[in-house]
């Protein structure tokens, strides 16, 4: 696959062409490491708008809009806690979308789990081959585009999943290359998870384990996704526009960026904070709030 060649509309087989790239079982970067200079047709995002016409707000507007959220004292501070508490549900009443800072999670630990899931997606094709499946269920997973099958356009992204709960985790159902950090990383965010949703929880009036008495914290994934070099950035995406249908989500950004909150009908950039994580409150919290 190291050339791709114009194909005319009435030759085109879209679900033929989404057949045989996941048959590689090689995903995004499987095409990039064949050498591909030219964006194959089911990557091209043929619904978007020129990058000039997207409306996106920036500059200071943008700065002043994502909270960013400073959790330092929130476990020995009370006055602390309780204004911690009215600024998350600020953000989530105007965003569902908002950042924090000292949350116990080291920088090392954020740059070795994603130094762990670049090094995944970067090994040999067939060393990966064994973990692609679409199959539900799995400890360990690794595949090209969820809705690959479905969606309006094939996203530039391959992805990992580790299903950390609530079932144990054996160690020998992940990879070696990124074994222990997922484990180790899980076990932090777990941990974060659970104050969170205790602040929801104080935010609403509520028990601070109200949200975890109802197993909000009973099910955790993580995932892992690589967005490789792409030959023609500009008529491709990384992801589609979506919603999150789960309680919550802690998201790691890179330095790189690329995530965007749509506000009042405008798409704002995510800025990049380093040591931050991102919080999305999920439909099924937004639900509960």
């Amino acid at each position: 696959m190291g050339t791709t060649a114009e194909v005319a509309p009435s030759q085109y087989d879209r679900m033929t062409e989404l057949k045989a790239f996941d048959e590689t079982k090689a995903g995004v970067k499987g095409i990039l490491d064949a050498g591909v200079t030219k964006l194959p047709r089911i990557f091209v995002n043929e619904q978007s708008l020129p990058l000039d016409q997207l409306p996106v707000v920036g500059g200071d507007a943008q700065a002043e809009g994502i909270p960013v959220i400073d959790l330092d004292g929130v476990s020995d501070d009370p006055a602390k806690r309780k204004e911690i508490v009215k600024e998350i549900l600020d953000a989530c009443g105007s965003w569902g979308f908002f950042q924090i800072i000292n949350h116990g999670i080291p920088q090392s630990m954020l740059d070795e789990i994603r130094d762990g899931v670049r090094k995944f997606h970067e090994l040999p094709t067939a060393a990966k081959q064994a973990y692609y499946t679409r199959e539900p269920g799995k400890k360990f997973s690794y595949f090209s585009n969820y809705y690959l099958y479905k969606g309006p356009v094939t996203n530039w992204r391959d992805t990992i999943i580790a299903n950390m709960a609530p079932n144990p985790v054996d160690p020998e159902d992940f990879p070696e290359v990124c074994r222990d950090i997922i484990i180790e990383y899980s076990k932090k965010v777990k941990r974060l998870g659970h104050m969170l949703f205790e602040l929801f929880s104080e935010g609403m009036g509520l028990s601070p384990n109200h949200l975890t008495d109802m197993d909000c914290e009973e099910e955790m994934l993580l995932l892992g996704h690589y967005y490789p070099r792409c030959p023609e950035p500009e008529k491709a995406i990384g992801i589609n526009n979506h919603k999150d249908n789960d309680f919550l989500t802690i998201l790691l950004q890179d330095f790189v960026g690329g995530l965007q909150v749509l506000q009042e009908d405008k798409w704002v950039d995510v800025p990049y904070v380093p040591g931050a994580l991102v919080i999305n409150t999920g439909d099924l919290l937004q639900a509960s709030l």
